[in-house]
C-alpha cells in the first residue's frame, strides 16, 4: 500500500505515524508545501514574546526524524498542484528547483489546514502588517520587531491568537490595542463571562476597541470606523478559511464555506481520499449539526481515525465539542461545548448557574476565586456547555466538566463526582461539585434565580423588595441602585422590614450567602429570587460597559 499525505502539521503528521504503527510495510509519503513539518502552531505567539527562546523548540519532528524513527518519506517545499482521482496520480512541484513530477497513490489523505483571512483593506500589504500561521510568519515578525523596535501595535481580531499575541507583544514592551468587531473578546465566551477578561486586560495596559471595525491601514496608524489608532505594526487575526482549492479542483465535495465534507470515518466524497484537520467540516458533539472547529486536539484525533480506516481498522469520529483554553498573562480562560448564545441559536431550552469559588481550601494560603458558568439542557438535564475565567485550577475544572459532558453527564451528576482533595489542591466540596449542587437546587425548586440582565427591569416603586444582604464593609464598595442593605446575619431580627406579600430579590457578593437567606425566607413563606453570580458578576459587567 502506498499512502500519500498532503500537509505535514497536526492531523497529517499524526496520521502518518499512526499508519506506520499499524502497517510496517506501507510506503508513506508526506508532501508539505512549507519548509517545516510537525511544528507547534500554538507555540508561535510565545516565541514572539520570548517565553520560547529557541526556534528549534517549535518543531516537534523533522523530516530526518520521520525517516529515521518511522521510515516515512517527508518532502518539504513540495507543493501538490493537481490531483487526478481517476488515475490516482498527483502532480507535484518541487519548489526549490521548479521541477515537476508525478506521484501515484493507493490512499490519499488531505490535511491542508486553514490560512489566515486577509481582508481587502487599503494598506493590507504594508511591510509592517503580519499574520501568524507558520514558522516563517513568526520569524518575519520577530525580525521586524528586533530591527524596528516598534512602540505601538494594533491587533485586529480578539480571538485566541489575537489575545495571545496582544499579551506577548505587551511583554515585549509594546503598547497594544485590540480592535474587535464583536462586542466581546474570545468568541466561545458569553459577554458576561468575557467582562472579567476585558477588565483584566485593560488593567494590563491593553486598549480595547470592541464593536469596532478597521477601515484602512495607513503609515504608522490604523483607521477604524471610530478613530485613528497609532500602529508601528499590525497583526491581522480576523479568522481563517480552509485551504481547499486543491480538494475542490479534483471533485471533493465542500460546504458553502469551503470546508471539506467528510463522514464519521473521515472519508471525503471521492473514493480513496480522506481529509482531516482545520480544513474539514465536523459534527458538533452537542447539536449534531455541521460546524467548523479548528483546534489541535480534534485535528490529531481525526488524523488517528483516518489512519485507522486507511489501515483497515474501523474507527469513527464522534464530533467536536470545542474544548479550549487560553492563557492571558496570569489569567486562564477555558470553555467547552455551547455558549449561551449558541444554545439560543440552536433552539435549546436551557438553564445556567454561576459560581465564584477558590481553587483550593479557603484557609490554605494563596488562591484567587474563579468564575464558572455551566449551561444545561432543561429537558435532558445534560451539560451542554461551560466557561471558566480565573487563575489557578481553571484547567483542572474545565477538563472535568468537558469529560462529564462527553460521557453524557447530567448537571446534577456533578454532585456525585469524587475528586481529589488536599488543602493545597482543592476543597472537600470542589467548585465542580458546587456547580452541581447549585443546579440541583434550581432544578428541584429550592431556589429561584434572576440574572444580571434582569436587574434594570426590576420595579423600584416598592412593589418588590430589593435587598443586598452583604455587610456594610462589603457594600461600601458599591451597591445596585434601589437595593436596601440588610446584612445577612441580621435577617431574622429584621423580618418586619421585609413585607411578606411582595416578591423579594436578594443579592450578595457571589450568590452563596443570598442563597442561604433565600432558604430562610422561603421557609417563612416569602417568594424569593436570588441574583445568580451576585454583585461581583453584575459589577464586573457594568464596569465593562
Amino acid at each position: 500500500m502506498k499512502i500519500i499525505i498532503i500537509g505535514g502539521v497536526a492531523g497529517g503528521a499524526t496520521a502518518a505515524t499512526r499508519l506506520r504503527r499499524l502497517n510496517e510495510k506501507a510506503e508513506i509519503i508526506i508532501l508539505e508545501r512549507g519548509g517545516f513539518v510537525s511544528f507547534a502552531n500554538c507555540g508561535l505567539p510565545y516565541y514572539i514574546g520570548g517565553t520560547i527562546t529557541e526556534k528549534e523548540k517549535l518543531t516537534v519532528e523533522t523530516p530526518k526524524g520521520f525517516r529515521d524513527k518511522f521510515n516515512i518519506d517527508v518532502r518539504v517545499e513540495n507543493e501538490v498542484i493537481s490531483i487526478d482521482p481517476e488515475r490516482k496520480i498527483l502532480k507535484v512541484n518541487e519548489l526549490a528547483t521548479g521541477r515537476e513530477y508525478e506521484e501515484s497513490y493507493d490512499e490519499l489523505l488531505l490535511s491542508p489546514g486553514a490560512e489566515p483571512v486577509r481582508p481587502p483593506l487599503e494598506g493590507i500589504d504594508r511591510e509592517n502588517v503580519f499574520t501568524l500561521r507558520n514558522i516563517p510568519d513568526t520569524m518575519r515578525m520577530d525580525t521586524f520587531i528586533k530591527m524596528n523596535n516598534p512602540a505601538t501595535a494594533v491587533v485586529v481580531g480578539g480571538g485566541n491568537i489575537g489575545v495571545e499575541m496582544a499579551e506577548n507583544l505587551t511583554e515585549k514592551g509594546i503598547k497594544v490595542t485590540i480592535v474587535e468587531m464583536a462586542d466581546h473578546l474570545i468568541a466561545p465566551l458569553d459577554p458576561d463571562m468575557a467582562s472579567d477578561v476585558h477588565n483584566y486586560i485593560r488593567a494590563k495596559g491593553i486598549r480595547l476597541y470592541l464593536g469596532s471595525g478597521v477601515t484602512a491601514i495607513g503609515e504608522g496608524k490604523v483607521l477604524t470606523d471610530k478613530e485613528e489608532i497609532p500602529a508601528d505594526m499590525v497583526l491581522m487575526s480576523v479568522g481563517t478559511k480552509p485551504e481547499t482549492a486543491l480538494a475542490q479542483s479534483c471533485g471533493v465535495e465542500v460546504n458553502a464555506k469551503g470546508s471539506i465534507i467528510v463522514d464519521e470515518r473521515m472519508h471525503t466524497s471521492v473514493p480513496q481520499i480522506y481529509a482531516v484537520g482545520d480544513a474539514v467540516e465536523v459534527k458538533h458533539f452537542v447539536t449534531e449539526e455541521p460546524t467548523s472547529i479548528q483546534l489541535a486536539g480534534p485535528a490529531n484525533k481525526q488524523g488517528r481515525i483516518a489512519a485507522d480506516n486507511i489501515a483497515g481498522y474501523d474507527s469513527i469520529y464522534t464530533g467536536s465539542q470545542g474544548s479550549a483554553i487560553l492563557k492571558v498573562f496570569d489569567m486562564t480562560v477555558a470553555s467547552t461545548g455551547l455558549s449561551e448564545k449558541q444554545a439560543k441559536s440552536a433552539g435549546i431550552d436551557y438553564d445556567k448557574v454561576y459560581t465564584f469559588l477558590a481553587p483550593h481550601a479557603s484557609y490554605y494560603p494563596g488562591g484567587t476565586n474563579m468564575s464558572m458558568k455551566v449551561i444545561w439542557d432543561k429537558k435532558t438535564e445534560k451539560i451542554i456547555g461551560a466557561q471558566i475565567v480565573g487563575y489557578e485550577g481553571v484547567d483542572k475544572r474545565m477538563d472535568v466538566l468537558a469529560t462529564a459532558m462527553r460521557f453524557g453527564g447530567k448537571v446534577t451528576d456533578l454532585t456525585k463526582l469524587e475528586l481529589c482533595y488536599a488543602p493545597p489542591f482543592g476543597s472537600a466540596k470542589d467548585p465542580v461539585n458546587i456547580a452541581g449542587y447549585v443546579a440541583e437546587n434550581i432544578i428541584s425548586g429550592k431556589v429561584k434565580q434572576y440574572f444580571w440582565d434582569d436587574v434594570a427591569d426590576l420595579p423600584r416603586d416598592g412593589s418588590v423588595s430589593l435587598i443586598d444582604i452583604r455587610t456594610p464593609e462589603e457594600t461600601a464598595g458599591g451597591m445596585i441602585d434601589g437595593y436596601v442593605n440588610i446584612p445577612w446575619v441580621e435577617i431574622r431580627k429584621r423580618l418586619d422590614e421585609i413585607p411578606k406579600d411582595k416578591p423579594v430579590y436578594l443579592s450578595c457578593t457571589s450568590g452563596l450567602k443570598s442563597y442561604n437567606v433565600s432558604r430562610i425566607l422561603t421557609g417563612l413563606g416569602y417568594d424569593c429570587y436570588n441574583l445568580a453570580g451576585g454583585y461581583r458578576l453584575y459589577s464586573s459587567i457594568m464596569k465593562d460597559k
